[in-house]
């Protein structure tokens, strides 16, 4: 009996899962996908900007609303991989792109249920990295965070952003570093060395630019990772051997910001960027409204970086607005 592959692209918020997953499906070649996409929040900004690259007759795509497959696996991931699979002869390979927010292990645990394993199989988790986050120590604020860290000797562990980021690299079968094209040659072999020691033994660490590299790298990789889990260190998991219970860090939360109209997409970025150093923000995304323009932009940003650009025209029974999602730490009621 055939299984379905499926490849987890994984990697923190603004690394650029979307734009990778987007170039997957554009590059699909005939080749049938379904897509299952897991988001932080409850504005499904990345479901829509994939919706608009997303062929009907090359791509199949479900949206989970919560942000942590890790401990609602059986709410809404079993349902959607059991309708996935009533649908397998129309399916060539399955694509899930897991929220920033998610760690892929008890993703890949899940596969070995007795209702899924005779049907799918995990054929590479992908893990992707934001050169200019590491580089910087930008990635997810973690200049902030390890500073406040520092501040109080009375923390010896790392924080949880940094455990999920490294849950993230030792759960990889590839790991691609995002954004080459904004660092130099020793800032790219300096990424390398970093993550080369946290990484599995031998998985390839390969750079892209926008998101783009070739299908044939990323899909067909017959991993197996279910019937591999031993190599694949989790911290998270660590800790409930150890009998620490896992709670959610209920601090970490969405807020979204809307706009009837954005005259000016520059100036609104300086405003999001001085938002960003009075608070703790991982990411913002989402859509811009520019008066008298009949297309709709997207605009995303990680730290200070931020970038736009029109995506598609307005629909007619759209409202027409900005609206942007933030995520970040303890933000909620503090942005205006």
């Amino acid at each position: 009996m055939r299984k379905i592959p499926i490849t987890i692209i994984t990697g923190f918020l603004g690394v650029g899962k979307t734009t990778l997953v987007h170039n997957i499906l554009k590059n699909a070649n005939g080749k049938r996908l379904a897509l299952l996409v897991n988001e932080f929040g409850e504005v499904g900004v990345d479901g829509e900007i994939i919706r608009t690259g997303c062929g009907d007759e090359t791509c199949n795509l479900i949206e989970l609303a919560n942000g942590c497959i890790c401990c609602t696996v059986q709410e809404e991931f079993l349902p959607s991989m059991l309708e996935l699979i009533e649908r397998k002869d129309d399916i060539d390979h399955i694509i899930i792109e897991t929220s920033g927010l998610a760690m892929p292990k008890p993703l890949i645990r899940a596969v070995n249920w007795p209702d899924l394993k005779p049907h799918i199989t995990i054929d590479a988790v992908v893990t992707v990295v934001d050169a200019v986050g590491v580089a910087t120590g930008e990635l997810c604020n973690r200049a902030k965070v390890q500073k406040q860290r520092l501040a109080d000797d009375s923390l010896d562990h790392e924080t949880p952003i940094e455990e999920l980021f490294l849950d993230q690299l030792t759960c990889a079968d590839l790991l691609l570093v995002s954004k080459r094209d904004l660092i130099d040659d020793a800032g790219y072999t300096a990424v390398v060395e970093a993550l080369s020691p946290k990484a599995r033994p031998n998985v390839k660490i390969i750079p892209i630019a926008n998101g783009i590299i070739d299908n044939d790298i990323l899909l067909g990789l017959g991993a197996s990772a279910e019937d591999d889990l031993s190599t694949r260190h989790s911290i998270h998991e660590h800790h409930h051997e150890h009998g620490h219970d896992h709670e959610h860090d209920e601090s970490i939360t969405t807020e979204i910001l809307e706009y009837p109209t954005t005259p000016n997409v520059k100036t609104l970025v300086k405003e999001l960027q001085n938002l960003v150093q009075k608070h703790e923000i991982y990411r913002v995304k989402g859509f811009v409204n520019i008066p008298d323009k009949p297309m709709r932009m997207i605009l995303q940003g990680v730290g200070n970086r931020f970038d736009y650009y029109f995506d598609r025209a307005w629909k007619d029974e759209e409202e027409r607005k900005t609206q942007l999602v933030v995520i970040g730490r303890d933000i909620a009621g503090h942005l205006n």
